[in-house]
Order: structure tokens, then sequence, then C-alpha cells
């Protein structure tokens, strides 16, 4: 006898639908959206005035462009899952050199862990 009374026919999804995040999608997001904020705050507190303003605007801009081309659900150029996984952990490592470089050395040890294990889970998932 097979197991079958554990699986549930899914209906297809309708045209232009998606499948509803997961938990590690969404933490990978937020994940996401904290590296980008760190780099700002980076760039605007680690540079002296003139400067400031381009790092505290240039460095977001430049990692959220690397992560739309590579790295989102609709990116631009199509890449093997390990380029994408090294470009993801690329953003996430700027964001934890950035918050060593203004002295908090915890949160950026805090924010790697979370960072590398739900880029993990959620590289696993899509690979699955």
């Amino acid at each position: 006898m097979t197991d079958s009374r554990n699986v549930r026919a899914q209906a297809p999804l309708a045209p232009g639908m998606r499948p509803r995040p997961s938990v590690w999608e969404i933490g990978s997001v937020i994940c996401g959206l904290f590296a980008f904020v760190t780099l700002a705050v980076w760039g605007f507190l680690a540079w002296p005035f003139p400067w400031n303003i381009v790092a505290g605007i240039g460095a977001p801009a430049l990692a959220i462009l690397v992560w739309a081309l590579f790295v989102s659900p609709r990116a631009v150029l199509a890449v093997h899952p390990f380029v994408r996984a090294l470009v993801e952990l690329f953003v996430y490592a700027a964001a934890t050199v950035a918050w060593w470089s203004m002295g908090q050395a915890w949160i950026g040890l805090v924010f790697a862990i979370v960072a590398v294990v739900l880029g993990a889970l959620n590289g696993r998932r899509r690979l699955a």
C-alpha cells in the first residue's frame, strides 16, 4: 500500500499567478533589503562630507543593480545557480564588511550567519 494520504493534489495556477512565497524566500528578501540599507548607512557614515553622498547612494545602487541583473526572481541575465549564489554571497559579504568597518563586528557576524543559512536553505529548495 502506498502513502498517498499525505499527498495533496494542487490545482494549476491561473495564468500570471505565482506560487506563494515560502518562509525562506521571505527571509531572503529581508536579508537583501537589510544588506542594501546597511550599504547606504555605511556610505553615509563612513566617508567625509562630499564623498558620503556618493557612497551612500552609489553603494546600495550598485548592489541593487547587481542583484537585479543576476539574483532577483526575474533576473535580466539567466546564469547558472552557482553563479547566482556567488553574487548573492558577494552582496551579503559586502554588507558584513560594512558592519565590521563601522566597528559593529557582532552585527556583521550575526547578519552573515543568518544570510548564509537562509541563502543555503533557499538555494537547496531552488535546486530540488
